[in-house]
């Protein structure tokens, strides 16, 4: 099963909020990353998601530390694994809409990532 993990990141130089969550999902080498502004609660109001570019399968694994280049700090927040139920491509990395069985200790049940307008929105039901 592929991994997921939720950071905390903090002190980010392009973050106005000063915190925000990145989500990434584990693909074929690397991670598909949203950064999400809050926790997906189940049952809650989509939240605005922005996709980043991929980040390492390293960021899995992390804990919590400096994130490079002055970039802030980030730490796991939750992990686990997940279950692609569907998504409109037939790869991962490309799909528009993707729908999974998250199984970590906060995240868990069925997200749902999708392209709305020019950014994402992420439902946990």
């Amino acid at each position: 099963m592929p991994r997921f993990a939720l950071l905390e990141h903090t002190g980010a130089p392009d973050d106005p909020a000063g915190r925000h969550f990145d989500l990434l999902l584990e693909t074929a080498g690397a991670c598909r990353t949203w950064r999400l502004y809050d926790v997906p609660r189940a049952d809650a109001r989509p939240l605005a998601a922005l996709e980043l570019p991929a980040h390492r399968l390293a960021w899995l694994d992390h804990i919590e530390g400096p994130v490079s280049g002055g970039r802030g700090f980030a730490r796991r927040v939750d992990a686990g694994i997940y279950e692609t139920l569907a998504a409109d491509a037939a790869l991962l990395s490309e799909a528009t809409t993707i729908v999974i069985a998250v199984d970590g200790a906060m995240l868990t049940g069925r997200l749902k990532l999708e392209t709305v307008g020019e950014g994402w929105a992420a439902t946990l039901g």
